[in-house]
């Protein structure tokens, strides 16, 4: 293994073993996403019904991968967070005195935070029964693979906020300020199908959308009517990974101007 490449396994390992050290950080994170969808689910079921659900479908099948997105987005506000304490104890400051380049840095703590994302979304994925979707082995590796790149673009994002940022607690009222009106309007909520044209316009300008398509196209691949109406799977992968490459640029360049002490 190169240099560069323990660098960052070491920092990678690091954020991993610290989740799992922190019990009520690991269920507070999953019991979230969870408790929105069994409340929001069940209390919409009966008088919410999109016209991309179709007559077959429930709320809750139906609002099911936006759950998975919001338990990505949880993590991701979580776990860069860890960057603001490094900073106030010290240990990052130490790791940019040290002979590493910032991109490493960066590309270590994203993998840490998108490892945890994924994993935590891949437990979730064993409720799918319960929101009547069977899923086969294909579409459990698909969706990991988007999970992926949606986890690291979101986590990029977080980390060019923390990287900026002195305080936990201003940390996560920025990223909630950022992160849940785009996960509102990525259509894990709702559908674009009979909403306002600015609204619908402010969708599409939304790279999460495409996220969210490409992850509902992967749950769903046999099922023409919630498919119908989204972005192509592949237009949707593309935009998803131009939005993480995107984040990874706009993080390494904040990290880079940022003052060692």
């Amino acid at each position: 293994m190169s240099q560069a490449g323990l660098q960052i396994f070491t920092l990678w390992h690091r954020e991993v073993v610290r989740f799992f050290r922190q019990r009520s950080r690991m269920l507070g994170a999953l019991l979230q996403p969870l408790v929105f969808w069994l409340f929001l689910g069940a209390g919409l079921n009966a008088s919410f019904r999109p016209p991309a659900m179709g007559p077959h479908m429930s709320y809750v099948e139906y609002f099911y991968p936006g759950v998975i997105i919001l338990l990505l987005l949880f993590t991701a506000i979580f776990a860069p967070s860890s960057t603001v304490q490094d900073r106030k104890e010290g240990f990052l400051q130490g790791v940019l005195v040290a002979p590493i380049s910032r991109l490493a840095v960066v590309i270590g703590q994203s993998l840490g935070g998108t490892t945890l994302a994924v994993a935590q979304a891949m437990v979730f994925l064993i409720l799918s029964p319960l929101a009547g979707i069977h899923l086969s082995l294909r579409a459990v590796f698909c969706s990991m693979l988007v999970m992926i790149l949606i986890s690291f673009a979101l986590t990029n994002l977080g980390l060019a906020v923390a990287w900026r940022i002195d305080s936990t607690q201003g940390f996560h009222v920025i990223m909630n300020s950022i992160l849940i009106p785009i996960w509102l309007l990525s259509g894990a909520f709702f559908p674009s199908t009979g909403t306002p044209t600015w609204l619908r316009w402010t969708m599409a300008l939304n790279p999460l959308t495409y996220a969210m398509a490409a992850l509902r196209e992967t749950l769903y691949p046999a099922s023409a009517q919630v498919i119908s109406g989204l972005p192509s799977f592949w237009l949707s992968t593309a935009v998803t990974i131009a939005f993480g490459v995107l984040t990874l640029c706009l993080v390494s360049r904040v990290a880079s101007r940022t003052a060692t002490l």
